[in-house]
């Protein structure tokens, strides 16, 4: 008997733009109009799509004039990662440190530090 694979949860159009925002999308095209050997028109794009945090991590450029020393810039360019619990972004130095500040998860790198702590 073959397996079928099922699919839990639909994907909805926030979460493709979630993902799409937080992995990035890039499109290159080259579109030549021709006839007779002939051209006519010709287009190169070159489009990326990503959040501000992505695009600083892949080292995208910026449009001159963005200010890059504001706090929420700042914010920004700290490594995050997703709870496995909660699946909210936290700094993963936090994370792995000392835990989930949303749900409480803690790693298991700190779970000793902190039993220790509480004995």
């Amino acid at each position: 008997m073959p397996l079928e694979p099922i699919r839990e949860n639909s994907a909805g159009l926030a979460d493709v733009i979630d993902r799409i925002l937080d992995k990035g999308l890039v499109i290159n095209a080259d579109v030549l109009v021709s006839v007779a050997g002939v051209e006519l028109l010709g287009i190169k794009i070159r489009a990326a799509l990503a959040s501000f945090e992505t695009a600083a991590r892949y080292g995208l450029e910026f449009p001159s004039g963005t200010q890059l020393e504001t706090p929420a810039w700042k914010d920004a360019l700290v490594a995050r990662e997703g709870c496995p619990q909660c699946e909210k972004r936290v700094p993963i130095e936090e994370l792995v440190s000392s835990g989930c500040p949303w749900c409480g998860w803690i790693s298991a790198r700190a779970k000793p530090r902190i039993q220790r702590s509480l004995a």
